[in-house]
Formats: C-alpha cells, structure tokens, sequence
C-alpha cells in the first residue's frame, strides 16, 4: 500500500474520533438551547475546564486516569445542576443576560487556567497505551478508546431521547413549554437533568481530548465556536443533523491543516460553513437558530 493511502486512511481515523467528541459536546449544547432557548456560550469553558481537572487530580492527588475522570464529570453534573437553578432558571426570559453570564464564565474559566497552568500545552495521561494494527494500518489504543466511548454515549443518548420517559419529556418541552407543563411535566427537574447531562458529556470529552490531543486555555474558546457552527449547520432540534454535521466538522479539521499551515485551515473551516449557511440559512436538517 502506497504512503498516500496510509495517509488516507489515519486522516479517517482522525475524522471518526474528532467528530464522536464534537458530537458529544454539541449534543450537550443543543439540549440547553432546544429545552431552555439558552445559548450557553461557557460550555466550551467547561469542557476546557474538564480536561485541566483531569489532569490535576491525576497530577496532584495521584489518583488513576480513569477516577481522574469520573471525579471530573461528577463534579460538572453538579455545576450544570448549579446553571440551571442559578443562571437558566432565574434569567429564563432573558436571553442577552443568560448570553452576558455565559461570556463572564468562560472569561473567567479561560483565565483561571491560565493563571494556574500557563499558556503552555499540556497532557492528560494515556486512558489506553499501546497500538492495534489492522492490515497495513497502525492505529493507537487511544484512538480507538476515544472513538468507542463516544460511539458508547451517543447511542445512550439516543436510547435516552427515544425510548424513555425522560426523553419524550425533553420533546414536549422543546416543543410547547406551557404546554408540557399543563400535561404535568416537571420542567424544572427535567431542564437539571438535561443541564447535568450536558456538561456531563463535555466532562468526559474534555477529559479525552485531553490525552488525546493537549491542554490549552484557548481550547475551550475553539470548541464553542465549532459547535456553533456545527448547530448552525445542521439545524437547531435535529440529532440525526448533528451527527452528520460533526462528522463533517471531524473531517474539516482533519484534513484541512494537511493542506493549510497554522490557523490557516480554521479560516478555510470557517469559509466553507459560512458559504453552506449562505445555501441554507435554516441549517441542512432542523429549523432556524
């Protein structure tokens, strides 16, 4: 096999496992907005933060990578818990005050990081070490670990909002808030489930990613701006457009920086999502943002 085709085929790879973690994250993000109408601009911020707890808890208390985790997307259950009582709840009708306290918390996420680690990039420790060859193609243990457990979630989330009381409780909310409410739905306890599971997903992406790629500050500022962009694209209400949509987000920014140096191919990225908005301003497979 030619050196273009074992190129070919780990940006591939690359695609599958940056899109199931975009996924993720987006998915959390989309909840907020379709139950709640909040656009919760510090979700990046905590996946961010997510990454950085990782890594201190392994760092600083010694604890495996796995705990590390667990620790991590238990305490961002409980913040989104927090967000939604404190921030969501209380401004529901105000969407600029619930965007100006979104901005103010990954303001104050991003500099909290770099004050504590500094601008410099750092790693979470391997979650699976070792490699998998399969024919001509060499791929790492933690690619593929990454790319299950994303594979793993969203198909719990789709279990969850098709084949649950929770989920057909998420729907009717989406739908006609007054309405559910009526029908008896608690929709306060329904919207910090919702919240709990959101940034629980960042949680775990966060920390992925973090072994995966690196830690920066800014990471967290990158990852709201494609989940933007990767909502805007498919839709606001559709799963099945987020999915198809993160999966063409996994490929822009595997493939791209192979042909554009630097922040090149995030220009390039950009371009082609404001050209395809442009084509649909609707978004390819739900409604309008």
């Amino acid at each position: 096999m030619t050196l273009s085709m074992i190129l070919v085929q780990n940006l591939i790879v690359n695609t599958l496992v940056l899109a199931s973690m975009y996924i993720l994250v987006a998915l959390g993000f989309a909840f907020i907005f379709n139950m709640m109408g909040a656009l919760n601009l510090a979700h990046g911020g905590v996946y961010m933060v997510s990454g950085y707890l990782c890594y201190y808890l392994c760092m600083l208390l010694g604890v495996s990578n796995w705990l590390a985790m667990l620790i991590t997307v238990v305490v961002m259950v409980f913040l989104g818990i927090l967000m939604e009582k404190i921030v969501f709840r209380r401004f529901a009708k105000d969407f600029s005050r619930i965007v100006m306290v979104g901005v103010a918390l990954m303001t104050l996420f991003t500099t909290t990081a770099v004050v504590l680690a500094g601008s410099k990039e750092i790693r979470v420790d391997p979650f699976a070490s070792g490699r998998q060859t399969f024919g001509t193609l060499t791929i790492s243990n933690e690619r593929i670990l990454t790319f299950s457990i994303g594979v793993v979630l969203l198909l719990a989330v789709l279990f969850i909002v098709n084949k649950t009381t929770l989920g057909r409780q998420m729907e009717a909310i989406a739908q006609n808030r007054t309405g559910a409410a009526l029908c008896g739905v608690n929709i306060n306890r329904v919207a910090a489930i919702v919240c709990a599971i959101g940034l629980g997903l960042a949680a775990v992406a966060g920390a992925l990613m973090g072994a995966y790629r690196s830690l920066t500050p800014t990471m967290g500022d990158v990852m709201i701006l494609r989940i933007l962009m990767l909502v805007m694209l498919s839709g606001a209400g559709s799963m099945n457009g987020i999915i198809i949509t993160g999966l063409v987000m996994g490929a822009l920014d595997s493939w791209l920086p192979f042909f554009f140096q630097g922040y090149g191919s995030d220009a390039v990225a950009a371009l082609i999502v404001v050209v395809l908005m442009l084509i649909r301003p609707k978004g390819f497979f739900g409604h309008e943002m």
